[in-house]
């Protein structure tokens, strides 16, 4: 019997460069240097993979930031993200700036929903301005959106922030970030970046914490894993997983319970192999999904199932066709 031959894979027409893109319409621009290598990255977005044969939710993407000169509005990235059957992501805002083109794209776009806060790196430098507390409660006020569903992203990050005094003051809006979260029930997001012992020893030590916590781009091992599994926290996991050498996140997607596994793009950033250091968006998730699933030796179609399950758990229902 003969079979025909499957297309080549393409990538979307969104994504594709554009001579009406170039120039600056006042977008974050991601850096051509990669941060971890400092090797130049080829800025062409890769092709799109095979579909998810089950709905899949970005769980946390950054589509303010351009990567390169391709500019690509809310609708599009999802219309892209839609024909690998990618059919809702998680706007995360990082700042005040970010948080008001959340809330634009959340006008525009059905299929998303919000995340605000302020990064854990900026609030050092909001301290420093004298403007940290009028931030975090206008952070809060702009929460009360109906589509914003999640407080985040917040945490610690004693990567690029060094020096005790720096990390009390992002313990400080952590805390509140999270009492924000409590206050409007929403969920929380967190960014955990060198700091995972501290991370932890913030949330236990909160007279309470929102019904969901969801660890962004999960960055602990297995052990960490287990800490989450006994308190019921969630473990994001982005391209990180895919990557050849990253044996102890694949250890702890192994370990982690399936009712607290979430997927996600962390888009433009940490693009999945095979395209590590290309441009990243929602439609290349399936690839996050795929490693996932066979990490655990679990089919695409039922770990896919849960995980969008758990999404809906976490951020309520997405508008899915």
């Amino acid at each position: 019997m003969s079979t025909s031959a499957q297309p080549e894979p393409q990538t979307p027409q969104h994504y594709l460069p554009q001579t009406d893109n170039v120039g600056s319409d006042g977008s974050p621009v991601r850096s051509a240097t990669d941060e971890y290598t400092g090797r130049k990255r080829k800025l062409v977005y890769p092709p799109a993979p095979a579909p998810s044969p089950v709905p899949v939710i970005d769980n946390h993407a950054h589509l303010d930031f351009r990567d390169g000169l391709v500019h690509v509005t809310p609708t599009q990235a999802m219309d892209a993200a839609t024909t690998v059957n990618v059919v809702g992501a998680v706007q995360v805002a990082t700042d005040l700036e970010s948080a008001k083109y959340t809330l634009e794209a959340l006008d525009q776009e059905p299929r998303l929903r919000g995340a605000l806060a302020i990064h854990p790196n900026d609030t050092v430098e909001l301290a420093r301005d004298g403007t940290l507390d009028e931030a975090l409660e206008t952070i809060k006020k702009l929460a009360a959106h109906p589509q914003v569903v999640c407080i985040g992203e917040t945490g610690l990050d004693y990567y690029r922030t060094e020096g005790e005094d720096n990390w009390e003051v992002q313990k400080s809006a952590f805390k509140r970030h999270i009492e924000i979260a409590v206050e409007l029930g929403l969920a929380l997001q967190i960014h955990d970046r060198d700091a995972h012992d501290d991370v932890v020893a913030t949330l236990l030590s909160m007279e309470q914490l929102p019904e969901h916590v969801v660890f962004h781009s999960y960055s602990g091992d297995a052990d960490m894993a287990t800490i989450l599994n006994e308190h019921g926290w969630y473990a994001s996991f982005s391209g990180v997983v895919t990557f050849k050498n990253n044996n102890a996140s694949r250890a702890a997607a192994q370990v982690m319970r399936e009712d607290l596994l979430l997927v996600e793009s962390d888009s433009p950033f940490l693009t999945p192999h095979p395209h590590r250091g290309r441009p990243n968006a929602p439609y290349l998730v399936p690839h996050t999904l795929y490693q996932l699933a066979e990490s655990r030796d679990q089919t695409v179609e039922d770990l896919g199932t849960v995980i969008f399950d758990n999404t809906q758990r976490v951020y309520g229902k997405f508008m899915v066709d």
